[in-house]
């Protein structure tokens, strides 16, 4: 089946979220040094990364807002993985960045991951990208959770509003146990109706976002 990446990739030094820090990429063992270890003619490179949970392309999990959520480790694979997916597409310059309905109804919300297409990552690693974002309100938030989607991704900034310290988006989304995907990127290639989507974080415990390699099956 034809596949579309829906993640942005992930570089040294890259900004995904304004104030948390970019990811150092270095050696832990260079090839240069693992010769010293290995059989002549042999090498290999080990690398070390690090990083905060919020790079890239990333899904949170319940535990990212609730103490007492779900994290990775706990996420079933049927939570994040071959899930029929619908695509909306919102355009913000003529609605603005509030994205207060979708063009979907209730039926075919239900038991779908919903990807919300902005057009917003053609700002990627630019200032703009950061300012005026696009992002859902806590109305619609509501009304997602009442139709029943199962996960909901986004190609901006943030899902919630970043003007105030509130997150209504995310306490409601997560508080249901509908992980949510940011920072996606691609949306625009992807059918409205028919794909299989996966957002696969590693099983690591105690730990609530991690980067994942996004992708739909078409």
């Amino acid at each position: 089946m034809p596949t579309i990446d829906l993640s942005h990739t992930i570089e040294s030094g890259m900004i995904t979220y304004k104030g948390l820090p970019a990811p150092i990429m270095c050696d832990y063992l260079s090839r240069e040094a693992s010769r010293r270890t290995y059989a002549p003619g042999t090498e290999f490179q080990i690398d070390k990364i690090e990083m905060v949970g919020e790079t890239g392309t990333y899904l949170d999990s319940p535990f990212h807002r609730y103490a007492g959520g779900d994290d990775l480790a706990a996420l079933a694979l049927s939570r994040v993985a071959n899930l029929a997916c619908v695509v909306a597409s919102v355009d913000p310059s003529a609605a603005g960045p509030a994205i207060r309905r979708l063009p979907l109804d209730a039926q075919q919300v239900r038991d779908k991951c919903v990807l919300i297409h902005t057009g917003w990552d053609e700002h990627w690693r630019t200032d703009r990208y950061f300012e005026g974002h696009p992002h859902l309100t806590a109305e619609l938030a509501d009304w997602l959770v009442e139709a029943g989607a199962r996960l909901v991704g986004i190609d901006s900034y943030n899902i919630d509003s970043v003007h105030t310290g509130e997150r209504p988006v995310h306490s409601t989304l997560l508080r249901h146990g509908i992980p949510i995907v940011e920072h996606m990127c691609g949306l625009a290639a992807v059918p409205t109706t028919g794909g299989r989507f996966f957002a696969v974080p590693p099983k690591v415990k105690a730990v609530g976002t991690f980067p994942v390699r996004a992708f739909v099956l078409v």
